[in-house]
């Protein structure tokens, strides 16, 4: 029996996973597996030259008992846009589709109740399979989805973390692939990531590669700040287009906020009332406190504990609109009928 209230993010088994094939120029059928393991050749491009990508979306369980999907075809767009930089086969849109909802639905009973602040997390991935050794494309691609419940990302929920800047720490390369989902930009934040939990921090704040004056990515999120009634978040080539942040800027403007994005540089940090960082699996942190351990600069945005009113306020309609508790006017959601 599941403890819904105290999922954490982690993995746990369900009943099955789906699985695609391209082979022989082509993409298979979709496919439904048990098991929670793979089979690929040792040589596979995958694991030498990192050709893969990944996507993270959830499902929840609304008020009114249906199932809601937030955001599918972004997905499914934004994992083309991946396979494309780094030249993977391309997963059509109507098999990602498939595969997603389908996988959901042979799942529904690890979808969190309504009410515990749950989901069920959807981890959609793609990898080179065919065996060779040059650096090259792979011919031959497993398009895979599996999903898992989870609870907060953070154990302490929708509470300001601390932050750290730390300049001796690259996330990416400018005109790297700093845009595109793909696993190699996760573990080159690990280091840095370590290095800032071990000081008491939830995340660290990249500043941009070449220059070390632009704020750039919060660890595996979008950063964004408030100030005079208008949200403003980073504009750069190496920021990872967050399907989150995307939502909260509309849902900003519908509330009557402005909404700038823009080059953000670390000397506006002290100007912003409140702060954050966006992403599917926390939706928002929000930051309390910035710290540049290089320069001993420290920016502070709560002192009670507490999330600022236009976070909490965007928090809570994106939350509401995931879970049916709010119209959803801009139709992001997909029913699982």
């Amino acid at each position: 029996m599941m403890d819904w209230t105290n999922l954490g993010f982690g993995f746990h088994e369900t009943n099955c996973n789906a699985r695609c094939y391209y082979k022989d120029g082509k993409w298979g059928k979709i496919e439904f597996s048990t098991s929670n393991e793979i089979c690929i050749s040792m040589a596979a491009p995958a694991l030498h030259y990192g050709q893969q990508a990944f996507e993270g979306l959830k499902a929840f369980r609304g008020q009114d008992g249906k199932i809601r999907i937030f955001r599918l075809e972004e997905n499914a767009k934004r994992m083309i846009r991946s396979a494309e930089g780094i030249m993977l086969q391309k997963v059509p849109t109507e098999i990602f589709t498939e595969a997603v909802v389908e996988t959901v639905k042979r799942n529904e009973e690890f979808i969190p109740p309504y009410g515990t602040g749950g989901a069920l997390y959807i981890r959609p991935f793609l990898i080179g399979t065919s065996p060779q050794v040059g650096v090259k494309p792979s011919q031959e691609y497993l398009f895979t989805v599996f999903v898992t419940p989870v609870g907060a990302y953070f154990p302490s929920g929708f509470k300001p973390t601390q932050v750290a800047i730390i300049n001796s720490f690259d996330r990416v390369a400018p005109q790297g692939t700093g845009q595109l989902k793909v696993g190699g930009n996760y573990a080159a934040g690990l280091v840095a990531g370590a290095f800032a939990a071990e000081r008491g921090y939830a995340m660290v704040l990249y500043l941009d590669s070449k220059e070390k004056k632009y704020v750039d990515e919060c660890g595996p999120a979008n950063f964004f700040g408030v100030k005079n009634n208008t949200y403003i978040t980073p504009k750069s080539d190496s920021i990872l287009p967050s399907i989150t942040n995307d939502s909260l800027m509309k849902l900003a403007e519908d509330l009557g906020i402005k909404v700038e994005r823009r080059p953000v540089e670390e000397t506006e940090l002290a100007t912003f009332e409140e702060a954050g960082a966006c992403g599917t699996a926390a939706v928002i942190s929000p930051i309390s406190v910035i710290d540049n351990l290089d320069n001993g600069k420290r920016y502070e945005y709560s002192t009670d504990n507490e999330a600022g009113p236009i976070s909490t306020k965007l928090y809570q309609q994106l939350t509401g609109i995931q879970r049916g508790e709010i119209e959803d006017k801009f139709d992001w959601n997909t029913i699982v009928e």
